[in-house]
């Protein structure tokens, strides 16, 4: 059974489907998601995925994880970020994060972890770039940061480079959020760099499913879908994309006119 909206939009050219609680949003997501892994196994044999972290995703990841049907020994997963530094074993880690709520419970063919630790960075860019050229990703599920970033590209996000992974600085809102979100102590806990899928790189999926739970994700969602498009608020570009999927819950959507 489908978990079906309370209210729906269309902001340029994207739906939003609003839900009555972030577990109705998480459902819907992972119904959705579904679908698209079984008509990319029908079309070419495997599903390539990249999968958000964080907090705001523990409602979706938990609904994925209860999906029937899903040929996991199939399918293929990347995420987008890692600390610059961090070892896969620090609790903050997001290969880690992956591995603990979806990967080492539904065992798909392959996980492709980002390497915080790597002594060579240019290598492991050049490593992880490889890796996405040979499976394509066929949908990308992210989150929109509390200051409207996408993965860890902060504004003012490059929206036209050619790279596919790079080495970016964490804003001070950013960094906050992370240790508002329980992961570490203070802000000088909270790495300054990590490595980062780019904006160019999330939207070459052939789907991205934005899934955006949460009253603390208010303003920026209205910043992405009401205010102008521009780096300064990274999500905004999803505006402009056609295969672009928005899911909000009451809290998230609160703020939208």
């Amino acid at each position: 059974m489908v978990t079906e909206p309370t209210r729906t939009l269309r902001v340029d050219q994207v739906p939003i489907m609003i839900f009555e609680s972030n577990g109705a949003l998480g459902a819907r997501a992972a119904q959705d998601l579904t679908r698209i892994i079984a008509q990319a196994i029908a079309d070419h044999g495997q599903a390539s995925l990249v999968l958000a972290t964080g907090n705001s995703q523990l409602s979706f990841m938990e609904a994925l994880r209860a999906q029937k049907g899903i040929e996991w020994t199939k399918v293929v997963v990347f995420h987008m970020d890692e600390y610059l530094g961090m070892s896969d074993q620090h609790p903050a880690s997001f290969p880690r994060y992956i591995q603990e709520k979806l990967t080492d419970i539904v065992r798909p063919r392959a996980f492709f972890p980002m390497r915080g630790e790597a002594p060579d960075v240019e290598a492991e860019l050049a490593r992880y770039t490889a890796l996405l050229k040979q499976y394509p990703p066929d949908a990308c599920v992210l989150g929109i940061g509390e200051n409207g970033h996408l993965a860890f590209n902060d504004p003012p996000a490059d929206f036209y480079t050619h790279a596919v992974i790079h080495v970016v600085t964490l804003d001070e809102k950013c960094r906050l959020q992370q240790v508002g979100e329980g992961h570490f102590a203070g802000l000088d806990d909270v790495p300054r760099q990590a490595l980062s899928l780019t904006v160019p790189a999330l939207l070459a999926a052939k789907r991205v499913l934005a899934v955006v739970p949460e009253a603390r994700k208010a303003e920026a969602v209205k910043a992405a879908f009401e205010g102008p498009v521009t780096p300064q608020c990274p999500a905004s570009i999803l505006r402009t994309q056609p295969h672009v999927t928005v899911y909000l819950d009451n809290e998230s959507a609160a703020l939208l006119s």
